[in-house]
């Protein structure tokens, strides 16, 4: 097989396997008796365990050979901690599912996208990325369809069978993936080996690989972890916050009202994301991450304004236009950022963590301003934080725009190099 398509394989079936059995989580414990305190001390857990091991599972990426085998493990082991929830419902076994779901799945992210630049290296990445987010988010779609389905008709039994399956199919697509298809210095952004370089050579390249506290003094880089991380602390409560708002005022049926959420969001995320490199080749990087950061304070305010079922649609299609941008245009520009270090994935990784650690924090934000303000004061303030990113993406704007390039002409990508490593300095 052809290994790009493997490689959207892989990334249509991951999408249900990285996030276990997701929103269905919290269903199923209630129904098995748990207080809703219980169930949030658990997804906490999880959440602070994969934000923990975001950067480590990129170094690991970086270092290894094994990259189809490091994905074929954390698949499976992601799997085999969903099933077990089955099994045992006693809250340390299921504390300890949630927190190996979490830093497993946080080494799939990385691993992908090494192995994505490892075969088509840096000059094909943008596009062949964008069509593995595509994949990403119709399996999200498809999953979460699935799930609700099966759930409805079978009961959640046939949801824990379903996540088996995505986790089966998430292995199959990797090993589908040729071994010798993955360049693994061009998967670190060194770089590409020769074919005829003896392992001693190799070894060389891989010693020129910069040292991390590279990643400390890459301004561009620091900034945009920066500015996503202010992005996500305005965003990741909008959407829990607004489902509460429209079923205190009687205005949507809870379950069906989560589920559209969802559907919604990931459509549009489709085709954000299929979008997302053409937009990047007229726009540029930083004009599509602006475009993202614009959507956010919008969100807010139509959030604010439209307290009804069918308000869902213009909230979550917004939130489905910034983060299937962001899906494709943040990994290609920290490829970017980072091309020739040695450290493109664990760049991935801090990236992660640290707007992971905004996202961690909005819950909290957003629900004290609502407990005192109420709703509509929330989402105002919630549209408003965002802003922060908004001001860094505009006031440093010259210098990442040199290090992000415009993505239009293929011939500037040594002066687009050269721009980065000045910034790096």
């Amino acid at each position: 097989m052809n290994p790009l398509y493997a490689l959207e394989g892989l990334s249509f079936f991951m999408a249900d396997v990285q996030a276990g059995i997701g929103p269905f989580l919290g269903v199923f414990l209630q129904a098995q008796g748990w207080h809703p305190e219980s169930i949030g001390t658990v997804m906490t857990l999880g959440g602070i365990a994969g934000m923990l091991a975001t950067s480590p599972a990129g170094a690991l990426v970086d270092a290894t050979h094994h990259k189809r085998g490091l994905i074929v493990a954390a698949g499976v082991m992601t799997t085999l901690a969903s099933l077990a929830l089955w099994v045992s419902h006693g809250f340390w076994m299921v504390a300890a599912s949630q927190i190996l779901t979490a830093v497993t799945g946080a080494a799939l992210g990385p691993a992908v996208a090494g192995v994505t630049l490892g075969i088509v290296r840096e000059r094909g990445f943008d596009r062949q990325f964008a069509r593995n987010q595509v994949a990403n988010h119709a399996g999200n779609v498809v999953g979460a369809a699935l799930s609700g389905w099966l759930g409805w008709r079978f009961g959640f039994g046939a949801v824990f069978a379903l996540a088996g399956v995505f986790g089966a199919m998430t292995v199959l697509s990797t090993l589908l993936i040729r071994r010798d298809s993955i360049d693994h210095d061009s998967a670190r952004g060194l770089a590409a080996s020769s074919s005829s370089s003896s392992s001693s050579s190799s070894s060389s390249e891989h010693e020129h690989a910069s040292g991390f506290r590279m990643l400390l003094t890459c301004r561009p880089l620091l900034l945009l972890a920066a500015a996503l991380a202010m992005f996500h602390l305005g965003n990741a409560a909008m959407l829990p916050l607004y489902g509460l708002a429209v079923v205190a005022a009687h205005q949507g049926e809870p379950s069906a009202f989560t589920a559209q959420t969802i559907v919604v969001a990931q459509l549009v995320m489709v085709v954000a994301a299929y979008f997302a490199n053409r937009l990047i080749q007229r726009a540029g990087y930083w004009g599509v991450i602006l475009i993202t950061f614009l959507a956010l304070p919008l969100r807010g305010l139509v959030a604010a304004m439209f307290i009804t079922a069918w308000g869902v649609w213009p909230v979550q299609a917004l939130d489905g236009i910034g983060a299937g941008l962001q899906s494709v245009a943040v990994p290609a520009l920290v490829v970017r950022l980072l091309q020739g270090t040695g450290r493109v994935n664990v760049g991935q990784g801090v990236v992660m963590t640290v707007q992971g650690i905004g996202a961690a924090l909005s819950p909290a934000l957003g629900g004290s301003i609502a407990q005192h303000f109420g709703y509509v004061s929330a989402f105002l303030a919630l549209g408003a934080v965002s802003t922060g990113s908004l001001a860094l993406w505009l006031c440093f704007g010259a210098s990442i725009r040199k290090a992000c390039g415009n993505g239009r002409d293929a011939a500037d990508e040594s002066s687009l190099a050269l721009s980065a490593a000045s910034e790096r300095r």
